[in-house]
């Protein structure tokens, strides 16, 4: 069957037949970037870098975009993005792997799963052997994510919002924590608390990514609530303060994040008594940590 049902949009797309998906994917997968990255977490990252493969395309509308140049409009009208079949992927990950990427890192894959379930097994019967992360804005179909069970090593989801409200006004998705709650859950069951190897490179579990938004540490805390309440305290949490603003964008999004801001965040985490939560400077909320997608493939 053609028709894509995949993410929690439930589009029905007929993307195998030309017809376009509401994340502006359809029959070939598009990548705008596969190269080693180094601002992801430092498990992630470590000294030789991530080996990030940048899909185009989203199922969500999220303002504050900091990839909204490859994540929206057709692939093909996006100078960067090449297309790729399954053979051409798997190259793409074994070519990371030679050049000693600590991982594989799937960015924005749930539209491309399909592609990815035939690459994968393809990759690592020519000899992948590096941990596959799955990178996602955490609205995903818990079915889904069921195909993808030993397949991915590391889920690195985000949980941007548990209030309806605000998942509407700035994502356009008013139902994203009803798909993203059970589905970091099934995240969890499926590999469980992170596990570090003797390099202190993450090997298998689950990172989750909460972004801290200006006037919005009320939803962050909504957050860690859901967090302590459905997952182990040894959860790993990366409590992001880089938010950046995009020109155009309209109060409160359009200041970075204040120090007093973050600072509630934290203190409120550690009163909740989570052991392992990344923090991050505030100059981290730099242009120069976002990639340039200019169609590198290294």
């Amino acid at each position: 069957m053609s028709y894509c049902f995949e993410c929690p949009v439930m589009c029905g797309a007929d993307r195998e037949n030309g017809e376009v998906g509401v994340c502006c994917a359809g029959g070939c997968s598009f990548v705008a970037r596969a190269a080693r990255h180094y601002y992801e977490e430092p498990p992630i990252s470590g000294t030789r870098g991530s080996g990030a493969i940048f899909f185009t395309g989203c199922n969500m509308r999220c303002v504050f975009c900091q990839n909204h140049e490859i994540s929206r409009g057709l692939p093909e009208d996006t100078a960067s993005a090449r297309p790729v079949d399954a053979e051409s992927l798997c190259d793409t990950m074994l070519r990371l792997q030679e050049l000693g990427a600590h991982n594989i890192n799937l960015v924005t894959p749930t539209p491309h799963v399909r592609l990815i379930e035939r690459a994968l097994p393809l990759a690592k019967a020519r000899g992948l052997v590096i941990p596959i992360v799955c990178n996602t804005n955490g609205y995903e179909r818990v079915e889904t994510l069921k195909r993808l069970e030993g397949l991915i090593d590391i889920y690195l989801p985000d949980l941007k919002y548990v209030s309806p409200r605000l998942a509407e006004r700035y994502s356009g998705r008013s139902d994203y924590f009803e798909f993203a709650g059970p589905a970091i859950k099934e995240m969890h069951r499926q590999v469980g608390c992170l596990e570090l190897d003797g390099e202190g490179m993450a090997k298998r579990g689950l990172i989750v990514r909460h972004l801290v938004l200006p006037c919005a540490v009320d939803e962050t805390r909504r957050v860690l609530d859901f967090i302590k309440a459905e997952l182990p305290l040894e959860t790993c949490i990366s409590l992001m303060s880089q938010y950046t603003p995009i020109p155009g964008m309209k109060r409160p999004l359009d200041r970075r994040l204040t120090k007093a801001e973050y600072r509630r965040a934290k203190e409120y985490a550690v009163s909740l008594g989570f052991t392992n939560v990344f923090v991050q400077e505030l100059s981290s909320a730099e242009k120069e940590f976002t990639p340039e997608f200019d169609g590198y493939f290294e």
